[in-house]
């Protein structure tokens, strides 16, 4: 009779499909884990202690550095608790531009997501294809932010500035010809409002292009289908929110539930799976990259007909604009109090929560009069999905443990704050 035992071993942080600071003790009998225990804590970056020795407004940025795949849907839920707290709803502009860009960035979550999980199961060509359409869309975030990731566009009362009337050029290189260059900026001739409409009107076929090589893949559907099950209530016993909830069958998403900005002017439907594996999440976020489409074009259409003001005109709360502040006095101590002192909020608390690319993010602040928050606690999703790891391993694989962590679509910034 071979020996049969059982072992304890570490899976992570310096596995590839760990994010880098996920370290997994695993029980394993042969190779069925039995239990497995996440540790975290390899990244500690104090965010949440950081925002409450700095003013309200110079916390923004870390928002984005949370989940920093997802970047201004973080910064949105901040955003909204501040507003919450301070009693002012941004001009109507400001809140398409936010929903465009949360959808936005839904995408670029996505995306990512996609590719890497596919590049985890064994799929490379998806993640080459992923990034071609991400590359877009990092040049739409740059176009209003000059940051490509960390935008910081978000400001309590509207957004930073407008959106911009030209898009940048590329220019001809040594690895780029004339005839290269006048083909990639053939879609940068007019405003950035444009070359969104236009990324909009080709990225359906290419999500066509990604189901064509995973949807009714054999080997995708081995390494998927009926892996990591959960049912519906113990989804919700679990805390599980998003794609993650919506996978298992529970229609149960903010934008629709507790509609903030202009969610319930706009036409959407919400995906939802029937059987809660892996197949059914990875088909969830599929369906709402094409919903996110749609409401894009809805902002867009909207937003090339309605100019407007895209943040409050309180220079207490936002900065005067640039011109002003050059020539005339009290704009100029209006723009250095803000940005030295920020601005006291009132007592009291206040949360408001955001339907992330990944779930419920959520953000609770306490004020306690003064220019920094008294506490700043952040909820954010993929800290339940990964408590929920255990339980969804177990009896797997060690191969489906990397489906199962890939599925969950984890970011440890936001995890680890």
């Amino acid at each position: 009779m071979a020996e049969i035992r059982n072992y304890t071993m570490n899976f992570g942080p310096q596995h590839p499909a760990t994010h880098g600071v996920l370290r997994l003790v695993l029980e394993l009998d042969g190779e069925v884990i039995e239990r497995a225990d996440p540790h975290i804590g390899l990244l500690h970056r104090g965010t949440e202690k950081l925002a409450e020795s700095k003013p309200y407004n110079q916390s923004i940025g870390y928002m984005d550095r949370l989940d920093y795949v997802s970047m201004m849907a973080n910064e949105h839920g901040y955003v909204l608790a501040i507003e919450k707290l301070l009693g002012i709803e941004p001009p109507e502009r400001a809140q398409y531009i936010r929903v465009m860009f949360d959808e936005i960035t839904r995408i670029l979550n996505h995306l990512l997501w996609l590719g890497t999980h596919a590049l985890d199961v064994g799929a490379m060509t998806v993640f080459l294809y992923a990034f071609r359409e991400r590359e877009d869309l990092m040049d739409c975030y740059e176009a209003v932010s000059g940051a490509r990731l960390h935008a910081t566009y978000y400001r309590p009362g509207g957004v930073y500035r407008d959106l911009p009337d030209s898009m940048p050029q590329h220019e001809t290189s040594k690895w780029h010809s004339e005839k290269d260059v006048a083909r990639m900026n053939s879609n940068r001739q007019g405003s950035l409002l444009d070359f969104i409409w236009d990324f909009t009107e080709r990225f359906p076929s290419h999500v066509d292009e990604y189901e064509t090589l995973l949807t009714d893949n054999r080997i995708w559907k081995q390494r998927t289908v009926g892996i990591g099950v959960v049912e519906p209530d113990r989804a919700l016993q679990l805390g599980l929110t998003g794609p993650m909830l919506r996978g298992s069958g529970v229609e149960w998403d903010l934008r629709k539930k507790q509609p903030y900005e202009v969610y319930n002017k706009l036409d959407f439907d919400i995906p939802i799976g029937t059987h809660g594996d892996c197949y059914d999440r990875y088909l969830v976020r599929i369906e709402e990259m094409r919903q996110s489409n749609d409401i894009i074009r809805q902002c867009v259409q909207w937003l090339q007909k309605n100019p407007g003001l895209v943040i409050v005109e309180d220079h207490k709360l936002a900065p005067p604009k640039r011109e002003v502040m050059k020539r005339d006095m009290e704009a100029l101590i209006h723009h250095f109090k803000l940005f030295t002192e920020g601005y006291c909020i009132p007592k009291g608390e206040a949360y408001a929560a955001v339907e992330h690319p990944k779930g419920e993010f959520g953000v609770y602040i306490i004020s306690d009069g003064g220019n920094k928050p008294y506490r700043v606690k952040v909820r954010a999703p993929g800290f339940a999905h990964l408590s929920s790891l255990d339980e969804m391993v177990k009896g797997h694989m060690i191969a489906d443990l990397v489906a199962i962590i890939g599925t969950q679509d984890i970011v440890f910034g936001e995890i680890d704050r």
